[in-house]
């Protein structure tokens, strides 16, 4: 059987390899075998015990899951199975996400990082809430942009925006305690609250 979505074969254990194993987690699942080479034969690994205690301790202590690892023999020759399910929340290795795309390993940045960490825990990064910041410490110009374009499209009126900043925050729910501000209103939609309606967000 060749190396697929779900199966990538190891002819010797690295470290490393919890790469991969971090990219089965964060994907689909899939199996990783030691002691077989690319094009799917045993060859076997000589130094078995050690690697089944070895092995799945590293994964716990690198990537904080449990996996299942298995002593396989054929053709009197022994191998690893470690067979990864997929985790429901992310999973990385060192600081670094890895995925399984296809039958390659690909390390997760930028955007696509973005969207990955999204999708798997249900937060997307406008829902986040800034820890320690006051109101002081955002810039002034934005405020003033802000109310002058609210005014200019009819989102609110002069006598909603002749408030101070720190009250304008808590009238759009930006504002979540003293020292915390949201990056996106608490009832889910700017133009909600930038609109006077019965649900009382301006």
């Amino acid at each position: 059987m060749s190396e697929s979505q779900s199966i990538e074969y190891k002819s010797s254990w690295r470290d490393e390899y919890l790469k991969w194993i971090c990219g089965f987690a964060n994907a689909q699942g899939g199996k990783l075998y030691i002691g077989v080479d690319d094009n799917g034969y045993v060859c076997g690994v000589s130094n078995i015990k050690r690697l089944l205690e070895d092995i799945p301790n590293k994964i716990q202590t690198s990537l904080g899951i449990v996996t299942e690892v298995n002593k396989k023999e054929k053709d009197g020759l022994e191998y690893i199975e470690i067979i990864v399910v997929p985790s429901s929340f992310p999973v990385s290795y060192r600081g670094e996400f890895h995925y399984r795309s296809g039958a390659t390993k690909q390390q997760l940045t930028g955007i696509a990082l973005t969207e990955f960490i999204a999708k798997k825990t249900g937060v997307r990064w406008e829902d986040a809430v800034v820890e320690d910041i006051r109101v002081e410490d955002l810039d002034d110009e934005s405020f003033k942009i802000f109310r002058r374009e609210a005014l200019r499209s009819n989102r609110m009126r002069q006598e909603d925006l002749d408030i101070p900043n720190e009250d304008l925050l808590k009238k759009l729910h930006l504002m979540e305690g003293e020292n915390y501000l949201r990056t996106r209103p608490s009832c889910g939609n700017i133009s909600l609250c930038t609109q006077r309606d019965s649900r009382g967000c301006v």
